[in-house]
C-alpha cells in the first residue's frame, strides 16, 4: 500500500472518505457513476474498470471499500469476478449493477448468495439511467451506508484499560426483574410484552440484505405459514419480486408468489408484494383479500412496508404478527406502530446480524418491539408463538 493511502486508512473512520471502484464495460456508464460519486464530500474513486479481470488486478493497489461490480462485461463478467474479489479482499462490500431483465435478476440474487452485499437496478437505456434521479439516489444511499459501515467495523477497537484495584468496586447484585429482562442492543431500546392473542397473520418487511435474511428465516416457517398466511413487502422493482417469489417458494416448501389483486389471503398462502405496487389487505365480507395500489412511493419505497402493515392491524388487530429485517431508512416504523396500537406484537432483527441496521433500528428505538433478535433466532421465536409462549 502507498504511503499516501496508508495515511488515509490510518484516520479516524468517521474522517475517511469511502473508496469506491467502478467496474462496468460502458465507457458513459463509468463516467456518469464516477461524476456522481466524486460529488459527494465522503467518497471518492478508488478505480474506474471495463472489466472483472481489471478489477482483480488493480484490487490490492487500488484497496477500495466499495464495487460497483456490473453484471455483464466481457473478459470475466461479474458473477464469475465477484467469488475471486471477495477470495482477496474477504471484508469488501460488493454491489451488483444490474439491468431491470429477468436474467438480471436471476444473476442478482445468485450473486447475493455468492457474497454479494447487495445490487442496484440499472435503468435499461443510458439516458433513463443518466436521468433517473431514484437510481441515483439509491446507489449514493447504498455505497455511503454500506461503505461506511464497513469502515467503521475495521477500525480496531481501544485497548481496554483495567481500573486500579483500589477502585474496582464489586458488582451489586441484581434483582431478579433485572435478570428477566433482555435489554438488546443499547439502553435506550426499551421492549414490550409481546400480545396475549394466537397469531392470525405473519407480515415481514425488508430491504437492503433482505433476500438473504428472509430465506434464513422462512426456510424454517412452515409449521407456521400452515396456519397462517405470510405477506411480505422486500423494496424490490418489478420482475425481481418475481425471481425472489420463486426462490422463497422453493426455500420455504410452500406456494410463494408475487400476490395479484382481489385474490383471497388465505393460511398457508406467502404473498409477495409485486414490484412497483404498494400491498394492503382488505376485507370483503367474511373475505380477506389483496389490494395492490399504484399509488406514489412511501418513504421513497415503492412497495412500501408501511400500507401493508397499516392495513394488516386493521384487519387482523392484536392478532397480527409483525417482523421488521435488515434495511436502509425507517420504511415500517409507521405501520409497526399501527400494529402494536392495535394490539399486535413486533419483532425486529439485531444490529449484529443485519447488513444495514435502518428499518430495524428505527422500530426497535421507537419502543416498538417486542423482541430484538439475531436472523438466526427469529424463527424459533415465531414458532413459539405460534405454539402458545408469550415470553
Amino acid at each position: 500500500m502507498n504511503p499516501a493511502l496508508a495515511a488515509a486508512r490510518a484516520a479516524p473512520a468517521a474522517e475517511r472518505q469511502i473508496r469506491v471502484m467502478i467496474v462496468d464495460d460502458a465507457v458513459v456508464a463509468r463516467s456518469m457513476m464516477t461524476r456522481w460519486i466524486e460529488a459527494e464530500p465522503d467518497m471518492m474513486i478508488a478505480a474506474a474498470l471495463r472489466s472483472g479481470r481489471e478489477a482483480l488486478d488493480r484490487l490490492e493497489a487500488t484497496d477500495p471499500d466499495v464495487v460497483l461490480l456490473d453484471v455483464d462485461m466481457p473478459e470475466l463478467d461479474g458473477i464469475a469476478a465477484l467469488p475471486l474479489l471477495l477470495r482477496q479482499k474477504r471484508d469488501l462490500v460488493v454491489i451488483m449493477v444490474s439491468t431491470l431483465t429477468r436474467r438480471s435478476a436471476e444473476l442478482s440474487l445468485r450473486a447475493l448468495a455468492l457474497g454479494a452485499t447487495d445490487y442496484i437496478p440499472k435503468p435499461e437505456t443510458t439516458y433513463e439511467a443518466m436521468t433517473s434521479a431514484e437510481f441515483r439516489r439509491e446507489l449514493i444511499d447504498k455505497v455511503r451506508n454500506l461503505g461506511r459501515k464497513r469502515l467503521v467495523m475495521r477500525e480496531p477497537a481501544p485497548p481496554l484499560v483495567p481500573d486500579e484495584p483500589a477502585r474496582q468496586k464489586p458488582a451489586a447484585p441484581q434483582r431478579a426483574d433485572e435478570r428477566a429482562v433482555r435489554r438488546p442492543e443499547r439502553g435506550q431500546i426499551r421492549l414490550r410484552p409481546f400480545t396475549a392473542a394466537m397469531p392470525r397473520a405473519l407480515l415481514i418487511g425488508s430491504s437492503t440484505g433482505g433476500p438473504q435474511a428472509l430465506s434464513t428465516v422462512i426456510q424454517k416457517l412452515p409449521a407456521a405459514i400452515d396456519r397462517a398466511p405470510l405477506l411480505i413487502t422486500q423494496h424490490m422493482p418489478p420482475m425481481f419480486t418475481t425471481v425472489l417469489a420463486e426462490h422463497l417458494s422453493r426455500v420455504s416448501g410452500r406456494g410463494a408468489h408475487e400476490a395479484e389483486h382481489d385474490e383471497p389471503v388465505l393460511a398457508g398462502g406467502i404473498y409477495v408484494a409485486p414490484g412497483g405496487r404498494h400491498m394492503r389487505v382488505v376485507r370483503d365480507g367474511e373475505r380477506v383479500k389483496i389490494a395492490l395500489g399504484d399509488d406514489p412511493p412511501i418513504n421513497f419505497c415503492k412497495p412500501s412496508v408501511d400500507p401493508l402493515f397499516t392495513s394488516a392491524a386493521q384487519i387482523w388487530g392484536p392478532g397480527t404478527l409483525a417482523l421488521i429485517l435488515t434495511g436502509m431508512g425507517s420504511d415500517g416504523t409507521g405501520g409497526a406502530a399501527a400494529i402494536v396500537e392495535a394490539g399486535g406484537s413486533v419483532i425486529a432483527q439485531d444490529e449484529a446480524t443485519s447488513v444495514v441496521w435502518g428499518m430495524p433500528r428505527s422500530v426497535a428505538q421507537a419502543g416498538l418491539c417486542s423482541a430484538v433478535l439475531p436472523v438466526d433466532q427469529i424463527a424459533g421465536k415465531i414458532l413459539s408463538l405460534f405454539a402458545g409462549s408469550r415470553s
